[in-house]
């Protein structure tokens, strides 16, 4: 009998080590997870081989001259707005400065800058670096640009963060909580049982769904309320429209939990399944930072997400003082979503 046989310590440890690996949610979390993170992230915040640095380009004056400077610089990104909306861009975090072009200045331009963001400040010495050239040698005010700041309501990271976690909040307690409801009462024989009633399966998942809805409700009224009084975070648009753009995200989350838990036969397979459908959100939703940082060329995808969708009718109704009815596709999305993930469900729902 060899030592590893008769060891104790290490058939202990051996019985552990393979009973972690039958666990591909508890496999997923070590390796897969901050892998996933890791990947995500460094495509999100990426080098070019140089630091991205996203510019709005205001103004006519001599609107083509900045352009010119800025672009032979690939570390710029750019983009020129056609209307008012850089400010909201550079108060969202979308952009991290905004150079206006105007001739009447004494440089020929006056810079745009959100204080409270560090990259912005830093896109402003970059931009004066690229816009003056090597030739400034003038040391002094007299010899920069004007330069003018953006402060108002809704342009701290907490008031970008705080619609991203009720977003999240909903799409973690609409579809962990009729998930793992469904599939723990399956697993205990609690719906097997229902099957000598005459209750229809429509008013089982409807109940479900309803009373799971007003949980997580509950929960965004307390999340609103702890910004309110800790952080001073103010809803700049209507708390009725936001209370409704809640309740339609808890739905169609809901719908979501209840089609992943409708065939599950164990735990293990609903966690399983609820991570596959829920990392990708919690990744490129833009909960903690703007999805507008991935490439473009992933930008259709992550539009089509209903936590982005939902993020961005949160953000636009509590930052933007915006009416929800104006981001009527989101809307859409996130009906389509809910009718459509609880019509599945019900067809395909069983007891057993």
């Amino acid at each position: 009998m060899s030592w590893r046989e008769s060891s104790p310590l290490w058939q202990l440890v051996m019985s552990r080590i393979r009973l972690f690996l039958r666990e591909p949610s508890a496999v997923f979390w070590v390796y897969g997870f901050p892998l996933l993170m890791l990947v995500a992230l460094g495509t999100a915040f990426r080098d070019d081989p140089q630091e991205r640095i996203m510019v709005d380009v205001v103004g006519s004056g001599n609107r083509e001259t900045v352009l010119e400077r800025l672009r032979r610089e690939s570390r710029f990104q750019i983009a020129t707005p056609a209307d008012d909306g850089w400010r909201k861009r550079l108060q969202y975090g979308k952009t991290d400065l905004v150079v206006e072009a105007d001739a009447a200045t004494p440089v020929g331009y006056r810079l745009w800058e959100e204080p409270r963001r560090a990259e912005s400040r830093l896109a402003r010495y970059a931009v004066e670096a690229a816009l003056n050239g090597p030739a400034t040698s003038t040391p002094g005010p007299a010899s920069g640009p004007e330069v003018r700041r953006l402060e108002g309501a809704g342009s701290r990271y907490i008031d970008f963060l705080l619609p991203g976690m009720i977003g999240m909040g909903l799409m973690g307690g609409g579809v962990w909580g009729v998930g793992f409801v469904l599939a723990d009462m399956r697993v205990r024989k609690l719906l097997k049982l229902f099957i000598a009633t005459p209750m229809r399966r429509g008013d089982f998942l409807a109940s479900i769904l309803i009373s799971r809805v007003t949980f997580t409700v509950l929960d965004v009224v307390f999340l609103i309320a702890v910004g309110a009084w800790v952080f001073d975070v103010r809803c700049q648009g209507s708390y009725l429209e936001l209370g409704l753009a809640s309740l339609m995200g808890a739905a169609c989350f809901a719908g979501i939990g209840l089609l992943i838990a409708s065939r599950a036969q164990t735990i293990e397979t609903v966690s399983g399944l609820m991570n596959l459908v829920l990392l990708p959100m919690w990744v490129f939703s833009g909960v903690f930072f703007s999805s507008e940082r991935f490439p473009a060329a992933i930008q259709p995808v992550v539009n089509l997400l209903p936590l982005t969708a939902l993020n961005q009718l949160l953000r636009g109704i509590m930052l933007e003082g915006a009416s929800m009815f104006a981001f009527w596709p989101q809307l859409l999305l996130l009906a389509g979503y809910g009718v459509g993930t609880f019509f599945v469900a019900l067809k395909i729902f069983r007891w057993r």
